[in-house]
């Protein structure tokens, strides 16, 4: 599915629009429709940890989110080889409304949530 970017993905500014690619349960590919071959891994947090956060105001306007929105959450993820070595930030979530097919990406505050980080190996959360 293709979202509308209404908030720049972090480094990313030129990106306006970006298809959604599921690969799995747990994790999906982000992919620029704005030319170029840029694309993010991207990794379904709730599968990993006890992931919550409040929604920035800021956010929620911009997407148009209200408590009926189908909203899905999902984590920038850096992929190594071996895969236990990957790393995933949980303090800049993407927000995809799929209601409306808008996406941004939400920073939120380290004081406020001091145990999320922006490098977390994926093996700290393995079974």
């Amino acid at each position: 599915m293709e979202y509308e970017v209404k908030s720049m993905i972090l480094g990313f500014d030129q990106i306006t629009k970006v298809e959604l690619i599921p690969i799995d349960e747990m994790f999906a590919t982000l992919k620029s429709c704005d030319g170029g071959d840029i694309s993010f891994s991207i990794i379904n947090p709730y599968l990993l940890r006890e992931y919550s956060f409040d929604l920035p105001t800021s956010i929620r306007v911009l997407l148009d989110i209200s408590e009926d929105s189908k909203v899905v959450v999902y984590n920038i993820a850096v992929i190594q080889d071996p895969l236990d070595e990957s790393c995933i930030n949980f303090l800049a979530p993407l927000i995809f409304n799929q209601d409306n097919a808008t996406m941004a990406q939400a920073v939120l505050d380290v004081k406020n949530h001091p145990g999320f980080g922006l490098a977390e190996p994926i093996k700290k959360f393995k079974a």
